[in-house]
Order: C-alpha cells, then structure tokens, then sequence
C-alpha cells in the first residue's frame, strides 16, 4: 500500500461514520457518481437572478406588480425574444397577460373574435418566455415550479422545437387538445404563474414592510407564499413585532403611526386589533376638542373619511400619543441603561405659562395645553381608564391569530442582517463613532461593536419572542424592542432623539431636527463601506452593502449608488407618503449573472388600470455595473454548499473502492 494510499484510508476514517450515514442515501458507485455527476453540472450553470426590494410601506399594489413584473425582467425577456417580430401593443399585452393572467383571460374573451387561433398563437408566445426563462435551471428545479396538474405536457413542450417539422404537428396536437378539452385558461394561468417564479430566484426584502400604506397584512400574506425570500428587519418592522411580543409602549406607537396617517385597515381588517375601546376613550376625554393639530395626514387623493370621521381619529390620535409618552416613560425610568431619561417631557410642561422648558434649557410655547388625562403632579401615571383601555389593546395584539402567523415569518426568514453572494444587507447602519470606526455600544454591562454587535441585536430580538425560562432578559428583550425603534444606538434608527412630542407640540422646527449618527457622516466614502464589508468577511470587487432606510429624493439629484459603487441605498419612495419628496416611486435592485442593474419606477396606478389598459410600472434602469466575470452557481453562497457536498461524495465513493464501506444494490 503507498503512502498515498494510506493517508487516503486515515483521511476517510475520520469521518467514516458520517460517510455510512451518507451511503443511506447513496448506496453504491452508481448512485454517488449520478449525483457527483448531477452536483458538478450544477456548479456550471448561470447564477439565479436576485431581486431586492426595501422600504414597500404598505403599498401592497405596487409590491405584487413589481413582484409580478420583476422589475422590468419580464418585459425585457419579452423584448430579446419577440423583438421586431411582434408589435409593441403585441408585446404589451403579453406581459399584462403573464402578470394577470385571471383578470386578463376574462377581458380577452369577451372581445376577442377568434378565440381558438388567440389561444394558440398565445400558447406558443408563453412557451418561448418559458423556454428562456427556464434556461439557467436544472429539468429537475424547473419540474418542482410547475404546478402538478400539466408538468407533464409543459415539460414536453419545454423541450420541443416547432422548428422541427415532425414535432410541429405534435405540438399542435397539444394546443388544439388544451383548448378542446377546456383546459386552455387554467393552463396559461399555470405558464404564467410558472414564468413569475423562474423569472426571480430569490427575493431580498431589506426591511419596512409596515406603516403608511394600508396593506402590509396582504404584502406579508404574499411572502408567506413566495417560493424563495429572506427579510432584513427595519424600524417599522420591529415596532410591530415589539407590539406583537408583548410591549405596550410599541402598541401605541403602532397605533399612533396608523392615525397618523389615516390608515387603519392593517390594525383592524388585517389584524383584528379593536379600536373600539380608544374611540370611547378619546370621546369621553376629548369629546370637547376638534384636537386639530392630530389631524390625520392625508393624500391627496384620499376621500374615505368625511369631517365627523377626521375629528374622531383626530381625538384618537391624541388620546393614543399622549399614553404613548406615558408607556415610553416607564422603560426609560427601569431600563438607565438606554440613556433616553431626555426624551421624558411631560414633566417639562408649565400647564400656569402653557410653556416648555426642554432639556437644553430653551423655553417654548406649546401649541396645544389640553391635557385631561395628564396629573401636573404626577404627569406619568396612567388613569384608570388608561389601564383599562391598554389591557383591551394588549389582549388584541396577543390574540390575533394572523399577527401571530406574520410574526413567525418574520423570525423564520428575517435577520438584521444578511451575507448573501458577496453582498451585505441591513436596513439602515452600522453605528460608527466620531472617527468613522465600529462604536462601542454596552449591552447589560457588556461593549459590543461591529458585528458582534449586530449579532447581539440579533439575538435579543429572537429572545423577545422565544426566551421562556429566563423572564428577566425576555423582559429586557421586549424593553430593547422598543429601544430599536427609537434608540440613538440603534442600527435601524441611529439618531440622536426621535423628536415625536416636539413635532406635534412645538411650533419651532429647530426643535424637530433628528441628527443622524456618524454612520450617515461616513456612508459615502469607500474606504468606510470597504471596512464594513471586511467586518462581515466580504472582501473583492463584487462586493456591496444594500440598505433601505432613507429615501434617496432623485429629485434634488440624490444618487442611490455611492461610495464608489459599493453602497446601493434602494429606498426611493415606494410609499406614496414620501413620493413628493423623492420625486419617485422607489428603486429596486436585479442581480443575475452578469452583474447588478438598479431600476428606477415611476409611481403605479393600480392592478385595475394594469389588467384593463396595460399600463405598466414605467422603469428604468439607471445603473449597470457589470461583474468581473460571469457570475455561475459555483461562485455563490449556495455553491460552496453544493462544491462541499460534491467533495462528501467523492469521499464516500473512495470509501466504496478501498472496501471501507459496502455497497448495497
């Protein structure tokens, strides 16, 4: 025996009983060389194409289309193939088709007058996008995304030419058997619901999902469907599941935030969450009072509310804030360590001069000094009432069994932060000291930095939900729920003050500035992002940090791409809320193989005017960067897995020849 030999047999002794554990599944030379075989073609193929997305603010709407579209993907698909051989409004109706096919189908029957020739001309149509779609994929991958009930003849049709004049016929055969037998809507319904899921193989959602829009219920519903996606948590995000964990002072902000802005249909419809026993309250206390400056904001095209309506929600607004301050007071009075005692204001108040004296010791007028359920002596302690209201709303919150199911969602998939094929993903910062360095950030008496830091966020917010025995840090957890929201040290906030009391009581605006962190001084510069991507071990020129979080308002020539190329900020107003000011309607990212496009969208109309016009997203790609080489599944995360599996089994069929293990028919 040589001495190779011989180290072979001491290499695979070593891990012989993971190998006999191997071997169950391949039990001889064939099976193990099959799937070496199998594993390696794999490594070969083109990268799937990732589709990042940040900041959707309830806009449930705009979020499905540009789902259904893949940011511009399919209309680009559509053109390379199709090109000049088709018209352009032939084109357009193509894509609405694919991306509605049910509403599209019901319109198309009853005005087109050729039924059968339409039916077969648009099934070719649909198998050519299917075709290219389909391209970068293993038989076996593209067999699991076709529904069960035509994979077998989508396959045949997959992998059929009508070029070739034997096969023409038998394809013919197929289409004209569909449509006879009354197959044919139900089958291109299964097409294009088949292209929506190969044209993306992975979806990033770099956080804010909820708040503003009315539909983050149906966005989350929508996830919980998708084939293949992961979450990076936002502020917003985190309030509500600070809320859904248990912690009072996020439930009144969650509310506050939906009066604010007029928009209850996630609390009540969504969530089931009763606002019955706020409204009563709100009467009751401020039944006297129009409470204007809690006037909800509106958009411009809202018309669901008449003025009656607006004054409820208004005393709503109020009664909610005013406890919020309240709640928040009592975690910053057991939780020193948050260093937050500056953001208790109430006690602040002259209710004689119906003044203000901040912690900076400037004085100022309040514009509003009605305060029914606030005791000047002990303006922290909650009426009766309150107690009883806020025991109602926590009951809500704990008891809605759809929050619940959102909620493990969001843990299962979401992190607060991601590595993914040489790109970092976090909502909104790494906080960083004066100097641009890792700042150094104590936790229950422990300096954390960096990463570790980050990890440590990470794991607290788990502990909110899942710690059982440990009812002191599970506590703790809840607490640093709330802190994320609006916590200076927060890598979703980041922020000297969140100043919600000034913005509603204070008429000078000096006084509503939230100084951003020193994470937001150093973005811009390379050498910053390159030492954060080293931090999380990505080195290279393919490398990116992917954040949400502020929107890049396009209309003052902000640019999404900085620092050289290596941060892509992608929030650019998907909310309607923010879409004055960024002057549109949010960028989206697309990695594929050959490298990342950033698309810029106009705003959305609504699936109606896109299923009865073809009125598409209009975007643009504003960025292309191209990678160093074409990227193929053997250069990504999910390669190294598949290379390492390919190694175990080169192992195994070792241990099969040198007789160290034996196989089995």
């Amino acid at each position: 025996m040589t001495k190779s030999t011989s180290t072979t047999h001491q290499e695979l002794a070593k891990d012989i009983k993971y190998l006999k554990l191997l071997a169950k599944s391949f039990p001889n030379i064939a099976a193990a060389s099959t799937e070496i075989i199998n594993l390696e073609a794999i490594l070969h193929l083109p990268k799937g194409t990732e589709h990042f997305l940040a900041d959707i603010h309830g806009e449930a709407e705009a979020f499905q289309h540009v789902l259904k579209n893949a940011s511009g993907t399919v209309k680009r698909k559509v053109d390379e193939i199709f090109g000049q051989t088709l018209r352009e409004s032939e084109k357009k109706e193509l894509c609405t088709l694919i991306y509605y096919p049910t509403e599209k189908l019901q319109l198309i029957k009853k005005n087109e007058p050729d039924l059968q020739e339409w039916y077969s001309v648009t099934l070719n149509h649909l198998i050519r996008v299917l075709q290219t779609v389909t391209s970068k994929y293993t038989r076996s991958k593209v067999r699991k995304a076709l529904p069960p009930k035509f994979e077998y003849i989508i396959q045949e049709l997959l992998h059929e030419s009508t070029v070739n004049p034997h096969k023409s016929a038998y394809i013919s055969v197929i289409f004209n058997s569909i449509v006879s037998t009354g197959s044919a809507d139900a089958f291109i319904v299964a097409i294009c619901e088949a292209i929506q899921r190969l044209v993306i193989d992975r979806l990033h959602l770099v956080g804010d999902v909820y708040d503003r829009g009315d539909g983050a219920h149906i966005i989350m519903d929508t996830l919980m469907e998708y084939h293949n996606f992961d979450f990076q948590w936002g502020n917003h995000d985190i309030l509500w599941m600070g809320a859904a964990v248990g912690n009072k002072a996020s439930m009144a902000n969650v509310i506050r935030i939906a009066l604010r802005y007029a928009n209850l249909t996630t609390l009540e419809e969504g969530y089931g969450i009763n606002l019955l026993p706020l409204a009563r309250l709100a009467m009751d206390v401020y039944g006297h009072s129009p409470c204007t400056i809690f006037m909800p904001k509106l958009g411009i095209d809202n018309k669901t509310y008449d003025d009656k309506s607006l004054e409820m929600l208004s005393q709503m607004h109020k009664a909610i804030a005013v406890l919020q301050f309240k709640l928040e007071y009592e975690i910053i009075s057991r939780r020193p360590e948050f260093d937050m005692d500056n953001r208790n204001l109430l006690h602040r108040i002259d209710f004689e001069k119906g003044v203000i004296i901040l912690p900076d010791g400037s004085e100022h007028p309040m514009k509003d000094m009605d305060f029914p359920t606030i005791d000047p002596k002990n303006p922290y302690k909650l009426t009766p009432e309150e107690v009883d209201l806020m025991d109602k709303l926590s009951h809500s919150f704990m008891q809605s069994e759809k929050l619940k199911k959102h909620l493990m969602c969001l843990y299962s998939k979401g992190s607060i932060y991601l590595t993914f094929n040489q790109n970092l993903l976090y909502h909104a910062s790494i906080p960083l000291d004066e100097k641009g360095q890792f700042k150094k950030i104590k936790i229950q008496g422990k300096e954390y930095a960096g990463r570790a830091f980050m990890d440590k966020v990470d794991r607290l917010i788990r502990s909110a939900y899942f710690e059982q025995t440990d009812l002191k840090q599970k506590s703790f957890a809840e607490d640093y729920m709330w802190y994320l929201w609006c916590g200076k040290d927060s890598p979703l906030f980041d922020k000297h003050a969140m100043t919600t009391f000034e913005r509603y009581f204070i008429a000078d605006k000096a006084t509503h500035n939230e100084e951003k962190g020193y994470y937001f001084v150093y973005q811009n510069q390379r050498e910053t992002c390159e030492m954060i991507l080293k931090e999380f071990g990505l080195d290279g020129p393919d490398t990116h940090i992917i954040n949400g979080h502020t929107p890049v308002k396009a209309i003052k020539g902000e640019q999404p791409m900085r620092a050289d190329g290596k941060l892509l900020v992608i929030d650019g107003g998907f909310s309607r809320a923010y879409q004055s000011a960024t002057g549109i309607a949010g960028y989206t990212l697309i990695y594929n193989s050959h490298g990342i496009q950033l698309v810029q969208h106009e705003p959305f109309d609504s699936a109606r005017e896109a299923v009865e016009k073809g009125n598409d997203i209009q975007s643009a790609t504003v960025i292309k960067e191209f990678t160093s080489h074409r990227m193929l599944v053997k250069d990504t995360d999910n390669g190294n897995v598949l290379a390492e599996q390919s190694a175990d089994l080169k192992k195994l069929l070792a241990a099969y020849r040198l007789g160290l293990i034996k196989q089995k028919d």
